[in-house]
C-alpha cells in the first residue's frame, strides 16, 4: 500500500505521524510555521490508512496501519537515519517504530501521545474550558464540534482546528476505522524491548481530556533522555492552544539532535 503523502524541504527526513481520525494536516499545520525557519529537514507527512487520501484496504488491525508505514519508510526513507514526531495515536506507532528501529531513528516526539490504549483505563481530567473570546460559539456553524475539546475556545484556535483538523475528520473511513480499532493494540508493546536512548520528547496537555498527562510520566524509565512537559491550558489540541511553547519545546528538541543538527 502506498500512503498519500506531502512533502516539504530537503535534508534530514522528518516523518510525523498524525492521530486518530484526522490526516496529515493536523501535522502540517503546527509543524510546517516551525521548520518552514529551519533548513536541513525533508519533512514527511503520511496520511494513515483509513484517514485522508489513504485507502484503509483490507486492514483490520494497528499491526496492518504499522505494516503500511513501514512500508512507507523503506520507500521513502530507505536506511537513512530519521527523526520521528507523532500525535495521540500516531505516538504510539512511532513508539512502536523506536521498538523495531532504533539505531535508525534520531530522536522521537510525542504529542498529546497515547499513554493507555483503552481509553476506559485512561487517567484523564474532566473537561474544561479556560480562556475564551466573546463570539466565538456563537460562531460555530451547525455540526462543528470543535467545543468538545477545546480548553481554549479564541478564533485563532478556532481558525486553526478548522484548518487542521476538522477536514481530516470529515473525510475519514469511519467503517474501516471502527473494524481496525477492534484490534488496536499492537501486537509489540513499542517499550518491551531496551530503553531508548535517543532524544526524546513528550508534551503533554494538563487539561487533556483524552489521553491526559499522568499515564505518559510512567513512560519516561524508558526514554532517559526525555523531556516532558506537560502544559498548562492546554488540551487535546495543545498545539492549537499554546503554539508558541509548543514550538519553543519542538525547536529545543532538535537542538538536542546532534546528527540532525549538523547535517543541514
Amino acid at each position: 500500500m502506498t500512503l498519500h503523502h506531502v512533502s516539504y524541504g530537503d535534508g534530514v527526513p522528518v516523518l510525523a505521524l498524525h492521530g486518530w481520525t484526522p490526516d496529515h494536516r493536523l501535522m502540517t499545520g503546527c509543524l510546517e510555521p516551525i521548520f518552514a525557519e529551519l533548513p536541513g529537514y525533508r519533512r514527511l507527512y503520511p496520511d494513515l490508512p483509513g484517514m485522508g487520501q489513504s485507502p484503509a484496504g483490507d486492514i483490520d488491525s494497528s499491526d496492518g496501519i504499522q505494516a503500511a508505514v513501514r512500508a512507507f519508510i523503506d520507500e521513502q526513507i530507505g536506511t537513512e537515519p530519521f527523526i520521528v514526531i507523532g500525535e495521540s495515536y500516531g505516538g504510539y506507532l512511532a513508539r512502536g517504530l523506536v521498538a523495531e528501529r532504533p539505531e535508525q531513528i534520531l530522536g522521537l516526539g510525542l504529542v498529546c501521545p497515547v499513554g493507555k490504549l483503552v481509553h476506559s483505563e485512561r487517567t484523564v481530567p474532566e473537561h474544561v474550558v479556560l480562556r475564551t473570546e466573546p463570539g466565538v460559539v456563537e460562531s460555530l456553524t451547525e455540526g462543528e464540534d470543535f467545543t468538545d475539546l477545546a480548553v481554549v475556545q479564541t478564533a485563532a484556535a478556532l481558525a486553526a482546528y478548522r484548518s487542521d483538523v476538522a477536514p481530516g475528520l470529515a473525510v475519514a473511513d469511519t467503517d474501516a476505522l471502527d473494524r481496525i480499532q477492534r484490534n488496536w493494540a499492537l501486537s509489540i508493546e513499542p517499550e518491551s524491548g531496551p530503553v531508548y536512548t535517543g532524544p526524546t520528547l513528550i508534551v503533554c496537555g494538563r487539561q487533556d481530556a483524552v489521553t491526559g498527562y499522568a499515564d505518559q510520566f510512567a513512560l519516561l524509565p524508558h526514554y532517559p533522555r526525555a523531556t516532558f512537559a506537560a502544559l498548562d491550558v492546554a488540551g487535546h489540541n495543545l498545539q492549537l492552544e499554546q503554539p508558541e511553547l509548543f514550538g519553543a519545546l519542538i525547536r529545543e528538541w532538535l537542538q538536542r539532535l546532534p546528527s540532525a543538527a549538523t547535517s543541514g
